[in-house]
């Protein structure tokens, strides 16, 4: 931003504040302000124009620091505006592409892109085809995902949802993905923590934060969000599929709600502005799979997070998110505290295109664990009520332990999706006949796919070979030696199916 004397002298316009109510400014004056316009005042601090009246502007002041009746403002005819470009790669910055770090200077991009726009359009869109990795098991297994999907994560507080969405850019920026991380009045150390999680991992310089601290003027909280999906905008643009993460959308509603109670407008549920439901899905819409005018096909893959309270998936906004996304991810406050990890519930989650992106073995594969699983939960409710179970019940939730200790993930924990698949495989065909084992195996089986050649090309050519789960289950069957072998682990006998 040039000073206020050069825009002053540039729009020959000038209008004083008349009131001044926190982030809301009365100004009279500038008869050809027009809305979305940024205006400077004298004292160097700057706005945006919210609405017009014949007598006043309505201002949204971008300053934690209130303005005086009498101080002068001048129009800059200047839109809502963002620098953009790859120097912002590995840098945690503002809204305004500012760094968040007193005292340090980035080097700043050369384009500019409008924060506020209106979404793509039918005719530059395309279906969603390609999954979207997330490296966690339950997710990808049983959620399944597609790049360009808008996947609504929800639960309670400290259930676990920061840790899935670090384990999700974690894999997708080892992928080449750009990670986008735009943190919604968030306290500094949080913001802090991401920022060493990503240095520590080795994937900072794939990713971009973008905060706002609760310290934060509520301007600059408000158009975080929206900051956020212009930069991923110009990174597809450029050529580059984009994973954005929105944490969270909640305390964003409740900041764009005190915005406007402020500036007095009719308050409608729960107090929330009319336009709510509005805003939010306009914001969201601007995500998904594109077709560039080149030709290539790049996403826009987007994750929302939104807190629900004691465990209310009902409330207002939350429902509002779930009709506007694609699916969404639900972490259980019980499955919690029963020591899963990660604590989701598969039954509550949803994935409404995922299923189309997934191979024929993929989907022959989900439909066999959601329907084991939907037989444990049910066989897991009867024996509360019955002191006997039979065999063929004790081996079900034998199975049914090892498949959730299977799914257990410490934060710093990915998988391929290969690798997935062939250890439930493996896990499937009995071959493991106690959880601690199986957990030492799956360890080594992990380090060994990661580290060699021999064994990712093996497990490719059992799945690619596979069009079923039967097909790949008689496969390992059959080269089981040699596969366990080529993946570390110790043959044994393995159960007939």
């Amino acid at each position: 931003m040039k000073s206020f004397q050069y825009y002053l002298t540039t729009s020959e316009e000038v209008g004083f504040v008349e009131a001044s109510n926190h982030s809301i400014v009365y100004v009279s004056g500038l008869p050809q302000a027009t809305l979305q316009e940024i205006v400077m005042f004298e004292t160097g601090e700057f706005g945006v124009i919210l609405s017009l009246s014949r007598a006043q502007v309505e201002i949204l002041l971008f300053s934690k620091y209130s303005i005086k009746a009498g101080t002068r403002v001048t129009r800059t005819g200047r839109k809502q505006e963002m620098p953009v470009g790859f120097e912002l790669l590995g840098q945690t910055i503002d809204a305004f592409a500012r760094p968040l770090e007193a005292g340090k200077i980035i080097e700043q991009p050369k384009v500019s892109r409008p924060i506020d726009i209106d979404p793509s359009g039918i005719n530059t869109r395309k279906r969603i085809t390609s999954p979207l990795e997330t490296g966690v098991t339950m997710v990808d297994l049983l959620v399944p995902l597609g790049k360009g999907q808008r996947q609504l994560v929800i639960g309670n507080r400290k259930t676990g949802k920061t840790s899935f969405l670090y384990q999700t850019i974690l894999k997708q920026a080892r992928l080449g993905t750009i990670c986008i991380y735009a943190g919604i009045g968030r306290k500094k150390t949080d913001i802090k923590k991401i920022e060493n999680y990503f240095k520590a991992s080795g994937i900072i310089d794939n990713t971009i934060i973008i905060a706002s601290s609760s310290e934060d003027p509520s301007g600059i909280t408000y158009l975080t969000p929206f900051a956020a999906m212009t930069l991923a905008e110009y990174f597809r643009d450029e050529g580059h599929d984009v994973l954005l993460v929105l944490d969270d959308l909640f305390t964003h509603a409740k900041v764009y709600r005190e915005i406007m109670l402020i500036g007095r407008r009719f308050p409608g549920r729960n107090a929330y502005p009319a336009d709510i439901f509005y805003t939010h899905a306009r914001l969201l819409e601007r995500a998904g799979n594109f077709v560039l005018a080149n030709g290539s096909e790049h996403a826009i893959s987007c994750f929302p997070v939104v807190e629900s309270v004691e465990g209310d998936i009902a409330g207002f906004i939350q429902t509002n998110l779930m009709s506007m996304t694609d699916g969404h991810i639900y972490f259980d406050v019980e499955m919690f505290a029963k020591g899963n990890r990660p604590a989701i519930n598969p039954f509550v989650s949803v994935s409404r295109v995922g299923r189309q992106t997934q191979t024929p073995l993929r989907l022959s594969l989900h439909r066999e664990l959601v329907s084991f699983l939907t037989l444990h939960q049910r066989l897991e409710n009867f024996s509360h009520f019955s002191a006997e179970a039979g065999t063929g019940i004790k081996k079900t939730m034998a199975v049914a332990e090892r498949i959730f200790a299977y799914f257990t993930q410490g934060a710093a924990d990915v998988k391929a999706l290969d690798l997935q698949i062939i250890i439930f495989g493996i896990l499937w065909i009995d071959y493991w006949n106690d959880t601690p084992t199986m957990e030492r195996d799956i360890q080594t089986i992990t380090h060994t796919y990661e580290n060699t050649i021999e064994a990712q090309t093996m497990v490719k050519d059992v799945i690619n070979s596979s069009q079923t789960l039967n097909d790949m289950l008689q496969l390992i069957k059959k080269r089981q030696e040699k596969l366990l072998h080529v993946l570390g682990v110790q043959t044994v006998a393995v159960a007939n199916i």
